[in-house]
């Protein structure tokens, strides 16, 4: 769920909004009820200002005020243990170590409604699955597994399988956990860039600039913009799952318990679109899932019309004789 359901309702120069949510009392529960009667998993994921580990003790004093009217959301819709708020660790600010340390110390400082539900998160780029279990043993917070984060920080080398099961272990008995799950963008991206006027003129009088940008078209003497081709980047989240990722996962953790969020960027249809691949692809893991022909056929997008299926191989498997 967003955090912007209540916007307002920790804004410090807004107090008429501060009661917000209790003032919501019969809503939250209604929809709580109807999430509960559809087996939905409901969470949160605060923004990134919201910091346990702020060198600032008023930054880390809202955030716990944050924390606690999202807590108290999900208390009056009624959900059990299942339902989180997931976090990062937060900043390193140029140590490393004490910027960790300081997260418990700001955990200690969170009211029991809100440790109830707090879920902490291994991240892609600072505290890594190895932090995340070192604050986990002084803390017992509770942990969610990310799968791209792990691949694309993990300095200490650990096993997946064995950090994977770690993870789910912090979870309360009864309550199936979950963990996160996305491909990385792999397209070639296009930047747009605007042109100084200085580097108009030099372009005029037909000096080179000495980039060695690679363009997606050639820019004219007077043009003010330019798009610039860029490789892709591996922590950003791609459109859809890549189904070979996927299984590579599933057959991974085989005998573990546990759900899995898919974070691609195309929201419900990364989903749709998983299915029936997993069904052509892994049709093992699409056995675990109870996904069946019928449903998959019914998922999958269909080609349009004057537009070829691939039909063939994409590699010459013996069947064709090599031109002399």
């Amino acid at each position: 769920m967003s955090s912007d359901i209540a916007p307002y309702a920790t804004h410090p120069d807004m107090p008429q909004f501060h009661n917000m949510v209790a003032e919501s009392d019969d809503e939250l529960r209604a929809f709580g009820a109807k999430a509960r009667a559809d087996d939905i998993q409901l969470s949160f994921h605060p923004s990134q200002y919201v910091l346990l580990n702020a060198p600032n003790p008023e930054l880390t004093k809202k955030s716990i005020w944050d924390l606690s009217s999202q807590a108290e959301m999900l208390d009056r819709r009624e959900l059990g243990d299942e339902a989180v708020m997931i976090t990062h660790v937060g900043g390193v600010y140029d140590d490393h170590e004490a910027s960790r340390a300081r997260w418990v110390d700001g955990w200690n400082l969170c009211p029991e409604h809100v440790k109830r539900r707090l879920e902490l998160e291994n991240d892609d780029l600072r505290f890594s699955a190895a932090d995340v279990l070192w604050i986990h043993e002084r803390t017992g917070v509770r942990l969610i597994f990310d799968d791209k984060h792990f691949w694309c920080l993990n300095p200490e080398r650990l096993d997946m399988r064995e950090t994977f099961a770690r993870f789910l272990a912090t979870w309360p008995a009864g309550i199936r956990p979950k963990m996160h799950f996305s491909s990385p963008r792999t397209e070639l991206r296009e930047i747009k860039q605007k042109i100084t006027s200085k580097q108009r003129e030099a372009a005029k009088a037909g000096k080179a600039n000495g980039s060695k940008a690679l363009l997606k078209a050639p820019v004219k003497a007077t043009a003010r913009f330019k798009t610039v081709l860029r490789p892709p980047t591996w922590t950003g989240h791609a459109d859809f799952t890549n189904p070979f990722e996927f299984a590579t996962l599933m057959r991974m953790a085989e005998g573990l318990i546990f759900d899995v969020m898919l974070e691609g960027r195309s929201k419900d249809l990364s989903l749709l679109r998983l299915r029936p691949d997993l069904l052509r692809f892994a049709p093992d893991i699409a056995a675990r899932f109870g996904i069946t022909a019928q449903e998959a056929t019914d998922d999958e997008e269909q080609p349009e019309e004057g537009v070829d299926a691939d039909g063939e191989a994409d590699v010459d498997e013996g069947h064709v004789e090599a031109a002399e």
